[in-house]
């Protein structure tokens, strides 16, 4: 009978604490949590491949040194942020710091079309399509972790998951921010064969 007593306050708790949401609430905060590993994930990924990217066009082109420190400094830049994805000042950052090292990226690309040499080295080709492959990883990762942030969200504010989410202190989390929503479930061909090309240098007047 004391056992009887005991169990059935617990039991009775276990079910208001699914009909209000909290067992769908822990499932998509992991799900969440699982989207954003993979998002560090390739990023890093892309981070790796830096170093030897650098050093391969160095080979050929050390002329372009101010391309190549930028991309470095990008890489550097990225490392040093601690990012803390339930925090939106933190998350721009780091989305901040992650697009100046894709921009950085992409100049390099564009200057290495000005060295046919390195261009058909198989070591540059073989970086060049894993860059790409990454690129585009980078791309669903990121879309399927704004939504499932965005599942997240909804779900917790939605009632009467609300009154749960608040007692047991589980709030909004911030995501990234998308300038084409069309990103988000489609990744972007890249064709780095096709990098615009430096206008032709003015000719002197005769």
């Amino acid at each position: 009978m004391r056992l009887l007593t005991r169990v059935l306050p617990l039991l009775l708790l276990a079910g208001l604490l699914s009909g209000c949401g909290y067992n769908t609430i822990q499932q998509k905060d992991e799900a969440v949590k699982a989207s954003w590993s993979e998002v560090l994930n390739q990023y890093k990924r892309r981070a790796d491949l830096v170093p030897n990217l650098v050093q391969t066009v160095k080979g050929f082109a050390s002329q372009e040194e101010r391309v190549l420190t930028e991309v470095t400094n990008a890489r550097s830049r990225v490392g040093q942020i601690n990012v803390n994805a339930d925090d939106e000042a933190s998350l721009k950052q780091f989305q901040q710091a992650q697009g100046e090292l894709g921009s950085a990226l992409s100049r390099l690309l564009v200057v290495t079309e000005n060295y046919p040499v390195l261009k058909s080295d198989a070591n540059f080709r073989d970086l060049q399509a894993q860059l790409e492959g990454t690129e585009n990883r980078i791309t669903v990762a990121r879309g399927r972790y704004i939504q499932q942030v965005q599942d997240y969200n909804t779900y917790i504010r939605s009632f009467p998951q609300l009154i749960t989410a608040k007692i047991f202190g589980y709030q909004p989390k911030p995501n990234f921010s998308v300038e084409n929503e069309a990103q988000i479930s489609n990744a972007p061909a890249v064709d780095f064969g096709n990098a615009p090309q430096p206008p032709p240098a003015a000719q002197p007047a005769n």
